[in-house]
């Protein structure tokens, strides 16, 4: 299967920012969930097993910012490659899972279309 059928979730909650990237992600082919916060993105996890990547923000709100969400994740569904953002800090390698990926905001969405393709790709 290409990464055309590839499934990916987005997480994040700022509206415009969230149908910015997924508007481009759908032009790469993917087909895209979107979720506003870690509630929202477990929930969806649970009803689409066959999601290959999750790209979240850290800043949400809710009692689970995008660093817990990305640890639940790894933990419950290993085989999700996580790509993680955020505007208000720098993450080092060592405070997301193994890999991850971190992208500081504004980001590249072009970078981050072909993270996402490159991780969707790999087994």
């Amino acid at each position: 299967m290409g990464f055309a059928k590839q499934r990916v979730l987005v997480v994040e909650d700022e509206t415009l920012v969230r149908m910015a990237i997924v508007d481009r992600l759908e032009d790469e082919g993917f087909t895209v969930f979107e979720a506003a916060n870690a509630d929202e993105a477990i929930d969806i996890l649970i009803n689409n097993l066959d999601i290959r990547v999750m790209f979240t923000d850290i800043d949400m709100p809710g009692g689970m910012d995008g660093l817990k969400l990305a640890a639940a994740v790894r933990d419950r569904w290993p085989p999700v490659k996580i790509v993680v953002t955020s505007g208000y800090r720098y993450v080092r390698d060592d405070e997301i899972p193994a890999e991850s990926r971190f992208f500081p905001k504004p980001y590249d969405p072009d970078a981050i279309a072909r993270v996402v393709r490159s991780m969707a790709a790999a087994k």
